[in-house]
């Protein structure tokens, strides 16, 4: 059977949550992140096959722990007792099935994100089975290159830091802004001044009100932003949304903290978004969000898969987004973290602004979740 309907049976779940330390500590308009965590989860199939996935674990500071023993003692037990399980319907299964459980522990988050690690993990077990790098498996029309852009820039030092990634190869680049007037525009000034005409977006992290972003947003127009990210806090009901849409001079992005299909049908027909940012370790899995992304191109948007943690999500999301197709870029954090950086060597090579994926098969990683855990410490 081909994808989405191959099916696969899991015996063994593993799950490890690790932390590295950081010097400068990765802010955002809600939070600091002092450490670099990250969940990786390993499952095994009945004929000894395993795959890799990652668990969102940004937050709160002490979530990473508590999603590992979720995948332990929760969901992961529940993936070996649902199997057989066709690879497109991990991710809607154990939800499904989870369902009561959220609702009566309130634990919607990270219930939906370790079922989203175990998507992603049983995709490239089936990956590496079928022997093909993970966005041939998904879409065998795909290409294996993407643009990219560097993320995460915060208001330390924006040029600094945007001009170490442009020689590193970045041609795009997303700055952190929420933190007061006079540190966005002082920042965007800086990055500005270092990267020339280049492709720049901004990302408010849901830190504003609906008045403070449209004035926000008609401010920094004058800087040629690409899209503004999440000016708004996710839940805020449409009207604002489309007040906002209105109102803004700069194209509109989210998605990272949508949480259902219906959440992400409707964003798509409002018309309000011209960007789409499920994050696969966050919901949905590559299942789920592979899904997102057919939808939104349908409906002319461009999707972009939202990322900011370990290695593994990382090179999922960058076959996810090649065998998505379209015009969207992949996030690179530019914050330095070893579960990523190290993980991620001669797999995904970045030239002008592009992503070559490595053939290997699945994400291409090779060895199990030992093997990984030990070459990034």
């Amino acid at each position: 059977m081909a994808y989405p309907s191959d099916e696969v049976v899991i015996t063994a779940v593993r799950a490890i949550a690790v932390r590295a330390p950081i010097e400068t500590h990765v802010r955002t308009s809600f939070g600091i992140m002092r450490d670099r965590p990250a969940v990786f989860v390993e499952v095994e199939d009945s004929s000894g096959n395993r795959g890799l996935g990652e668990v969102w674990c940004n937050f709160p500071s002490v979530g990473a722990e508590h999603r590992a023993r979720l995948v332990l003692e929760t969901a992961g037990p529940l993936l070996q007792q649902l199997s057989p399980l066709p690879i497109g319907e991990v991710f809607a299964r154990l939800m499904d099935k989870l369902h009561v459980l959220a609702i009566q522990s309130g634990e919607w988050g990270p219930l939906r994100q370790v079922c989203a690690g175990l998507d992603i993990a049983c995709h490239d077990l089936a990956a590496r089975r079928a022997g093909l790098p993970l966005y041939a498996y998904l879409d065998g029309q795909a290409s294996g290159s993407v643009g990219a852009y560097a993320s995460g820039i915060g208001p330390e030092a924006p040029a600094a830091v945007a001009t170490r990634e442009l020689a590193q190869g970045h041609e795009c680049f997303k700055l952190k802004v929420g933190f007061g007037t006079e540190t966005d525009t002082r920042s965007l000034d800086a990055i500005r001044g270092a990267i020339g005409e280049r492709r720049l977006m901004i990302d408010a992290n849901q830190g504003w009100a609906l008045d403070q972003a449209i004035a926000h947003g008609k401010r920094f127009a004058d800087y040629r932003l690409g899209w503004l990210e999440e000016p708004l806090r996710a839940d805020r009901p449409l009207d604002e949304w489309l007040a906002l849409h209105e109102a803004m001079p700069i194209a509109i992005a989210a998605g990272e903290n949508m949480n259902a299909v219906a959440e992400f049908d409707a964003a798509i027909a409002s018309g309000l978004f011209r960007f789409m940012q499920p994050d696969a370790a966050k919901w949905g899995g590559l299942s789920g969000c592979l899904a997102v992304a057919r939808a939104a191109r349908a409906a002319g948007l461009v999707y972009c898969p939202h990322y900011l943690g370990g290695g593994i999500g990382l090179l999922a999301s960058a076959h996810l987004l090649a065998a998505a197709g379209g015009e969207g870029l992949l996030e690179i954090d530019s914050n330095p973290n070893p579960w990523r950086d190290k993980l991620i060597a001669g797999l995904m090579p970045l030239s002008g602004g592009k992503v070559t994926l490595s053939e290997r098969p699945g994400i291409g990683l090779a060895g199990d979740l030992d093997d990984i855990v030990a070459r990034a410490a």
